[in-house]
């Protein structure tokens, strides 16, 4: 006697299909919702995939749990490139290809130890490049929320747990991971700027024909570093592309300004050359400027176009921290909150604070810039950093 229709093989071979993915549209979007704490939410993807009961279920929960995490895309794409959405939506689904790629090739029918190495594997491979350079929604970011100040042995205890979500021992590993979550939202506190420091966020305007800071822009800037400093702030951190383009000439209009305000600003400028430009913060008070940082990996195909001479330079390993107003510190701009090896690799060379910045005028009413500092503060929570942020909206 056969089962009823409702109950066929397939028609439940369908239902749990469905139920894992939408487990995927869950840990992408909650994890990714732009608040720190729902970062733990992305804890829960390994076992999603791992229990997967085929490859294609594998490789769907890893698409829908990427797109949910970074569903300010299209409509950020648009807005930068001044195109219409399936623009947007195609760079969308463009960007997951080497997060879905990795995981539905490390995927395994077969349990034991085979699970969590190739889960280790595909998390490994998704956090240094070149897959890392998309290396987006990576659950280990939670280990900020859930160990903070445990720094490299909270990153492996989270590590650790995310491979025991991978085995038939998910259940003890979620338990451990509720208990810790459930202290964080008790305990919570985001990181804090040292003091005498202060972060200042800006609304202007830019577009992708080139617009960059003018003459109005500057001082309108500089206004505001001088009411901070009234104010008693002694190192001031502007966002990214705040100087605009860097020249000898805005060097000296900043320079001019700060006389006497006894202030140290660091900002985020572009300094162009023969073959396309970089993507810099520079240092600056009364005694002139220099740039400081050279950007490690700019935002892909919309800044880093290693196919043409036209984009911004990616530097990958280089300057991992920076001195600044007497200072070590990480820097982070835009781009690098969201990836994996600039952090740790800035965390390497023990720097004393984390600089975040960036420029968000082309996301709209999206949540990408709530992600960033999301991340930024997570990042910042593990190590027991203090954090300086500085957005453009």
């Amino acid at each position: 006697m056969g089962l009823p229709r409702k109950f066929s093989p397939s028609r439940r071979s369908l239902a749990v299909a469905l139920a894992f993915v939408a487990g995927g549209i869950f840990t992408g979007a909650v994890g990714w919702s732009g608040h720190a704490l729902g970062l733990a939410a992305g804890t829960i993807f390994p076992a999603l995939w791992a229990f997967s009961p085929s490859r294609g279920v594998a490789a769907l929960v890893a698409l829908v749990h990427f797109l949910a995490a970074s569903r300010g895309l299209p409509v950020g794409t648009s807005i930068f490139f001044g195109s219409d959405m399936a623009m947007g939506l195609a760079l969308w689904f463009a960007a997951s290809l080497m997060f879905v790629c990795v995981h539905a090739g490390a995927w395994t029918a077969k349990t034991g130890w085979q699970r969590p190495v190739r889960y280790g594997i595909a998390a490994l491979l998704m956090s240094v490049p070149p897959f890392g350079i998309t290396g987006w929604a990576s659950p280990v970011t939670a280990a900020g929320v859930l160990f903070p100040g445990w720094g490299w042995f909270g990153l492996a205890t989270t590590a650790a747990i995310l491979l025991m979500m991978t085995t038939r021992l998910w259940p003890v590993a979620a338990i451990v991971l509720a208990g810790f979550f459930a202290w964080a939202v008790v305990h919570w506190t985001p990181p804090r700027a040292p003091e005498g420091w202060q972060g200042i966020d800006t609304s202007f305007q830019f577009n992708a024909a080139g617009q960059y800071a003018d003459y109005a822009q500057h001082m309108a800037t500089i206004a505001m570093v001088k009411d901070a400093a009234s104010q008693g702030a002694q190192i001031v951190v502007l966002p990214e592309s705040a100087l605009g383009i860097w020249t000898a000439t805005a060097q000296r209009l900043w320079a001019r300004e700060l006389a006497g305000t006894g202030v140290s600003i660091t900002g985020g400028a572009i300094v162009i050359d023969p073959t396309g430009y970089d993507n810099v913060m520079v240092e600056i008070d009364e005694a002139g400027g220099e740039v400081i940082y050279r950007e490690r990996m700019p935002v892909p195909v919309s800044m880093w176009q290693p196919w043409t001479t036209d984009g911004a330079h990616a530097h990958f390993f280089a300057n991992p921290v920076t001195d600044f107003a007497g200072v070590r510190i990480a820097p982070l701009i835009c781009y690098e909150q969201l990836i994996i090896w600039p952090v740790l690799q800035s965390v390497l060379f023990k720097p004393e604070v984390i600089v975040a910045t960036g420029n968000g005028w082309w996301t709209g009413e999206t949540n990408i810039v709530a992600i960033q500092k999301a991340s930024a503060e997570a990042w910042a929570s593990l190590f027991g950093l203090p954090l300086v942020l500085a957005f453009n909206h």
